[in-house]
């Protein structure tokens, strides 16, 4: 089950985190997975490791916010089954410490980027006959989080981009669906942590831990799995839904 054999996919930002699980995991299943990274070294190291496990993956130094690059990048590797949304930085304030410059910086990488990417990557699934496009998304998309102005408002046009792409290619066969995660432990978090709570990492990381009803935060391969489900031909019939993946955050955390 869950097989992506014989399919191409690509993965932005899939150099670290999220993304990187989700490359492996899709190579894992039978993907040629093409990586979109701006860090070309955290790139090719999840090339490697792929490549190590006898699967195939390809690297692609590209900035999504640059529509040409993306388009060009796209072009070159041509019939694609597959998109996944992944690449995305974020931002720690509420309006008010939110500049402008703050603004256009997570803008131009999280809705500009991902617009990019589906502008780049349909006209390719039409030709081919259809694909599968998987964004992610937040559970701030759907609830208010402190201090996450500029990236809710991100995540937001993530989920509604996502809503709108299932809606107008219904009929090309291209399915398009988003992924709301609440907290994962990636390098990013530990980083955070690391920057603002110095000597206080472990009492801050239990912290974090605990503001999910679960009590601990999700694994990037737990959301690779439900990318890898959702791009299945076993989820055929699902397009146009939003899945939070979030340790019962939104419903649970009252």
């Amino acid at each position: 089950m869950f097989s992506l054999k014989n399919k191409t996919a690509i993965v932005t930002g899939g150099g670290s985190g999220i993304g990187k699980a989700i490359s492996k995991l899709f190579a894992k299943q039978g993907a040629a997975v093409h990586i979109i990274e701006l860090n070309a070294d955290a790139a090719q190291q999840t090339i490697d490791e792929i490549k190590a496990e006898g699967a195939e993956a390809f690297a692609h130094s590209c900035n999504v916010t640059d529509q040409a690059q993306v388009v060009s990048v796209f072009q070159s590797i041509g019939n694609i089954d597959v998109l996944v949304n992944n690449a995305g930085i974020a931002h720690v304030g509420n309006v008010e410490k939110t500049t402008e410059a703050d603004l256009e910086r997570v803008y131009s990488v999280n809705v500009k980027g991902a617009y990019n990417c589906f502008f780049a990557a349909i006209p390719l699934m039409k030709q081919h006959g259809g694909g599968v496009i998987v964004s992610m998304a937040s559970i701030a998309s759907s609830v208010g989080i402190a201090d996450r102005f500029a990236y809710s408002m991100s995540k937001g046009a993530i989920h509604a981009m996502s809503m709108s792409i299932a809606r107008d290619y219904l009929h090309d066969n291209i399915r398009s669906n988003s992924i709301s995660p609440a907290r994962v432990h990636t390098p990013f978090v530990d980083g955070f942590i690391a920057k603002n709570y110095a000597g206080k990492e472990a009492e801050m990381f239990e912290k974090l831990s605990k503001s999910q009803p679960i009590g601990r935060m999700a694994k990037p391969e737990e959301i690779a799995s439900l990318a890898l489900f959702l791009c299945a031909d076993e989820s055929g019939f699902i397009t146009g839904s939003d899945y939070a993946i979030d340790g019962g955050f939104i419903r649970l955390n009252n």
